[in-house]
């Protein structure tokens, strides 16, 4: 589950602020509260990621510290604290979506949750060679963990409905590119499909 953060999600967080359209990333909250309980169930691993930085900003670059304006940037104080620094309540993932107890949660400080991160050593110890990706915003976090996982060996299925963005069109077409020219091993980086479908099957399984 990527990056669900009350500064993405919340009215009057630093998405917000921005001037995105948040509502659009709130729709993607009752699929993913939907899988969450089917994976549960399932007795899957549940893992959540969190994008943020040190109090100190020492692991934050200075390029990506300069790419919002003054006032809006890394560290700077926004509706919710500190923007994007962990520990602030902004950074925090949103109540309806909030780990269970002894759900790992990855910390990260870059877009993919693979970069500078034990994601791959938690996989590993775990045995898991299959990832259901879901979270926000698709384009970027979600879209550079699949990527980073494909180069990992790992198999990535995504849940369309699971996943948002604040530039539609951007949703659709990241999507695409996961599935695209796919065939019965997937597509480039894995395989689209629906929430719906992944309980379906989840609960074929069991």
């Amino acid at each position: 589950m990527i990056d669900m953060q009350r500064d993405f999600l919340e009215p009057g967080g630093f998405g917000a602020a921005l001037g995105n359209d948040v509502s659009l990333l709130a729709s993607a909250v009752p699929p993913c509260q939907r899988l969450l309980a089917t994976a549960r169930r399932a007795g899957l691993t549940v893992l959540h990621t969190r994008e943020g930085h040190r109090p100190d900003l020492a692991d934050a670059p200075p390029a990506k510290l300069l790419r919002a304006p003054p006032g809006m940037r890394i560290g700077d104080a926004g509706p919710m604290g500190r923007i994007l620094v962990r520990g602030e309540a902004g950074h925090d993932i949103i109540a309806a979506l909030a780990p269970a107890p002894r759900e790992p949660v990855i910390d990260k400080p870059g877009k993919g949750a693979f970069y500078q991160t034990d994601l791959e050593l938690v996989l590993r110890n775990r045995g898991i060679d299959t990832l259901l990706v879901a979270g926000v915003t698709t384009e970027v976090c979600v879209h550079t963990t699949v990527r980073e996982a494909n180069d990992r060996g790992l198999r990535c299925i995504v849940p369309g409905d699971c996943c948002g963005s604040y530039f539609p069109r951007f949703h659709a077409v990241a999507l695409e590119m996961i599935a695209a020219q796919g065939g019965p091993g997937g597509g480039i980086f894995g395989w689209v499909t629906t929430e719906a479908a992944i309980t379906q099957a989840l609960g074929e399984a069991t």
